[in-house]
């Protein structure tokens, strides 16, 4: 239903945005002839469509063609570059772009720039050229994910001790990575009696996390735990521990939130959510290209934050505004 409301709010925002635009005072006249594209990993995905909303909603209230764009999977890798040359060859004033893959993605962002100004969100890429970055700091989001692992495995067994797994969507992933390499370090060096006993990838397919979480468990019986480092996978990850009944039994803490994976919060199946502020990264992606388009000094690198999210804490007005952001 969230889904079928953000997109019904898209259209009548893109007409909102349309009038609002043909009705501009003089003084936006330079906005109202801006294009500004953003190009996302994955228009599907829950997590895509809050980053989108954000960009919408700057696109209205500062006068900016957004054009919406991205493939229809974080694994179509080449999508997202074909994507991006024609965004370029349209001429926009910038481009927002959160890339699939770190090292794919290098090459076509050096090209775009000699352009147009890049701007970066989500992701990192193997470029110098992005005007600005913002993003989550994803090592430690990594961090705050095993913090909470070890939290929760001791608020069950009296301990931090214990068999624990990482999975990861998929390999090569800037953001995905950073969240992997900050886990690791925290469990290594903060909560050394939790032993990672595997560390998966995935193929960016939640049935695909709900399979390896479910050999996983067969395979290990004394797993007392888990990190799923994205949405999809948390999606997989929550369903496997909710079919075999072992809330009580395995924490899980994931990345990210939908209606899905805070269901999964509420009844047990996951401990805890680390989540972001998408909306964030798409209203000020869209607010940074406008300013680098126009000439002013941006900050080259912004953290937008994240944040815990528990059974405890989710009802906090802070927490609730993350989960349930206000789709305009």
């Amino acid at each position: 239903m969230r889904m079928k409301s953000i997109l019904s709010r898209r259209a009548f925002t893109a007409l909102a945005g349309a009038a609002a635009i043909a009705t501009a005072m003089p003084v936006t006249s330079f906005a109202a002839d801006v294009t500004i594209p953003i190009i996302v990993k994955d228009t599907t995905s829950f997590y895509w469509q809050i980053v989108l909303a954000g960009a919408r909603a700057a696109g209205k209230d500062l006068g900016v063609n957004v054009p919406e764009l991205g493939a229809q999977a974080e694994s179509d890798i080449n999508g997202q570059i074909s994507i991006l040359e024609n965004a370029v060859a349209g001429k926009p004033a910038a481009i927002v772009i959160s890339p699939t893959e770190f090292k794919a993605l290098g090459k076509p962002i050096d090209e775009a720039a000699k352009s147009v100004p890049i701007i970066g969100i989500d992701s990192a890429a193997d470029s110098k050229a992005f005007k600005s970055f913002l993003t989550t700091d994803n090592v430690q989001g990594g961090r705050i994910a095993a913090d909470g692992l070890a939290a929760a495995i001791k608020e069950m067994t009296g301990k931090e001790e214990g068999e624990v797994v990482i999975l990861t969507n998929l390999p090569g992933v800037g953001s995905l990575e950073q969240r992997r390499e900050g886990f690791l370090d925290q469990i290594k060096t903060k909560h050394p009696g939790l032993k990672v006993i595997a560390d998966k990838y995935g193929d960016g397919q939640a049935t695909t996390g709900l399979n390896m979480m479910t050999d996983l468990i067969t395979a290990n019986p004394n797993l007392v735990g888990a990190f799923a480092s994205n949405l999809i996978l948390g999606q997989g990850v929550g369903q496997a521990i909710a079919e075999n009944k072992l809330g009580d039994k395995i924490k899980v803490i994931a990345f990210d939130s939908d209606d899905k994976t805070v269901g999964f919060l509420k009844d047990g199946s996951l401990a805890g959510l680390v989540v972001q502020d998408p909306y964030r990264m798409g209203y000020d992606g869209v607010k940074t290209a406008l300013a680098v388009s126009k000439g002013e000094k941006v900050e080259a690198n912004v953290d937008t934050g994240a944040n815990l999210v528990t059974k405890a804490n989710m009802s906090d007005p802070k927490i609730d505004a993350l989960l349930n952001p206000k789709i305009k």
